[in-house]
């Protein structure tokens, strides 16, 4: 039986020399990786009571809404700047050569709402941070954050508050 690591593809020196590209496309590309992916990030979170699936743009949208699904919660969508057609509130936080926005709709939580966060892949944590921030100005509450994969040389398990839930971690950077 493979093992989720298995299904993702390794592309070293993308983007740049030195890089490691852990590329997800080939475990939603393959349907057994791809429910082992859903299955697995379900199972680490099965004893954290939450009220929300909050998923980001976009890959959290392959991960969340499944998740959401299978325990009958609702999804949220937590997106970009523009994308999302009706009142949002906002956080703009840094990314490694620039700025970014990220959006909710403002009646998405209500307050004392528990929220569990799905994204692919935590590195540096600073838009799970800024998605963090965003559910908190609505009221609501993080609970946990469930990730298919975790960067483990960015350290980002001490600063984000709430605990971390990885179905894969890899070493380095």
């Amino acid at each position: 039986m493979k093992e989720l690591k298995d299904y993702v593809t390794t592309i070293p020196d993308f983007p740049q020399p030195g890089i490691m590209f852990r590329d997800i496309t080939s475990v939603l590309q393959d349907a057994d990786g791809l429910r082992l992916a859903i299955d697995t990030m379900t199972d680490m979170v099965k004893d954290v009571d939450f009220d929300v699936v909050a998923g980001a743009e976009s890959r959290g949208f392959c991960f969340g809404a499944p998740m959401a699904y299978n325990e009958n919660k609702p999804l949220v969508l937590i997106r970009k700047k523009g994308k999302l057609p009706r009142e949002t509130v906002s956080v703009e936080y840094d990314l490694e050569y620039g700025k970014a926005t990220l959006e909710i709709h403002k009646d998405a939580i209500k307050p004392g709402q528990k929220v569990l966060l799905v994204d692919d892949l935590i590195a540096t944590g600073g838009t799970t941070m800024a998605m963090i921030k965003l559910i908190e100005s609505l009221g609501g509450k993080v609970v946990g954050v469930v990730v298919m994969m975790e960067l483990a040389g960015f350290n980002v398990r001490d600063k984000l508050g709430v605990p971390l839930y990885a179905a894969i971690s890899y070493e380095g950077k």
